[in-house]
């Protein structure tokens, strides 16, 4: 066989994915898992009008690449104008066109030690160099992460707000203040994922045109979405329409949008989604402490469960829970690694993680 003549760049990477998803787990295993917590999707499933809108979508044409009807719906919803919106597949894909308009070998990246790991994944594979700060009290610090910035002369810092894997947050006026200290020709990366489960004013209030953010959104958490891959970002025109440089214009299918579509109009339906979310909040958490453990304060669609030990304990919790058929997922870097993150799920899935953990705190404590 002719030897790949890949670029220099790519040779260099490793073979490695940011995930390994729970469809590759079960495969292992040879069986399905009982309850599917660990990848902060929405058990509760999107709005049954966005549903029907998917079906009726005539699927065999392509999505409107320019994104027209979705794009104003959500301009009208933030109160800015369509110049101010990008849609794309998932926040995922919009960290990666992100990344390719302004990083290339040698720029200058910053993230939190442990942060989502879909973003680093892209700066590597641009050639960028990736500079972490640690968490501070299991926050991400804005303060740490923008003095980084400044030492090494950074064009992008990402900061999740409410935060993946922590489930903590900032209040809005804290970031406000914060980006004082942004240094000139940086952009903040502000993945907001998880907003609408947020307390009010956890939001920032910052101008859509405000050069040096852009915040991301998605329909994949609260909206249900999440196999539609439908993200989206609000930003200073200049950078918006700089997307449609790099983008993939068929990337959105047209059922997926009209289901975002559908999904946004039915405020009902995602208040009685954020009422599920927060019983499930408070029950995790209860399960949490009936066996022993520490659930942290959650913005999110997830609780974080202090397993009182190290990263090595928690990983001998979850595998306990995949042993048992309980999917769910733990952060990678000390010291957020003494937990297991849980998705909020239905009652019949909460029942299995209850029914669950014990033995597989038993276990982890056996060694």
């Amino acid at each position: 066989m002719t030897k790949l003549d890949l670029t220099p760049l790519a040779a260099s990477l490793p073979s490695s994915v940011p995930f390994v998803g729970p469809e590759a787990q079960e495969r292992a295993r040879g069986a399905p898992f009982k309850a599917r917590l660990g990848a902060n999707e929405s058990a509760f499933g999107p709005s049954p009008c966005a549903q029907q809108a998917m079906v009726k979508a005539d699927i065999w044409n392509y999505g409107d690449p320019e994104n027209h009807d979705l794009r104003a719906a959500l301009a009208a919803q933030h109160n800015v104008g369509p110049q101010n919106i990008i849609v794309g597949e998932g926040i995922d894909g919009l960290l990666g066109y992100l990344v390719r308009l302004f990083v290339t070998s040698g720029d200058h990246v910053v993230t939190s030690d442990g942060a989502y790991p879909t973003f680093n994944y892209h700066v590597a594979g641009f050639g960028g160099t990736l500079h972490k700060v640690p968490y501070r009290d299991d926050y991400e610090d804005p303060t740490a992460l923008f003095a980084k910035a400044a030492e090494v002369g950074a064009k992008l810092v990402y900061l999740a707000n409410p935060d993946n894997p922590m489930g903590t947050w900032h209040d809005g006026a804290t970031l406000v203040q914060a980006l004082d200290h942004l240094p000139e020709g940086c952009v903040l990366v502000l993945d907001e994922a998880y907003i609408e489960c947020a307390p009010a004013g956890a939001a920032p209030d910052i101008a859509a045109d405000d050069p040096r953010v852009i915040r991301m959104r998605t329909f994949s958490k609260v909206y249900g979405m999440a196999g539609a891959r439908v993200g989206y970002a609000i930003g200073n025109p200049g950078l918006i329409d700089a997307f449609n440089k790099v983008r993939n214009h068929f990337g959105m299918n047209r059922a997926a949008q009209a289901g975002a579509l559908t999904a946004l109009a039915d405020v009902e339906y995602l208040n009685d989604v954020l009422g599920r979310i927060d019983a499930a909040r408070v029950r995790i958490a209860a399960i949490a402490r009936d066996n022993g453990l520490l659930p942290l304060p959650s913005a999110t669609n997830f609780v974080a469960i202090d397993c009182g030990h190290d990263g090595v304990f928690a990983k001998a919790v979850l595998d306990g829970l995949i042993a048992r058929g309980i999917f769910v997922r733990m952060p990678f870097a000390a010291p957020q690694n003494r937990c297991i993150r849980v998705s909020c799920g239905t009652d019949a899935d909460l029942d299995a993680f209850a029914a669950a953990l014990p033995g597989a705190i038993t276990d982890a404590r056996r060694g």
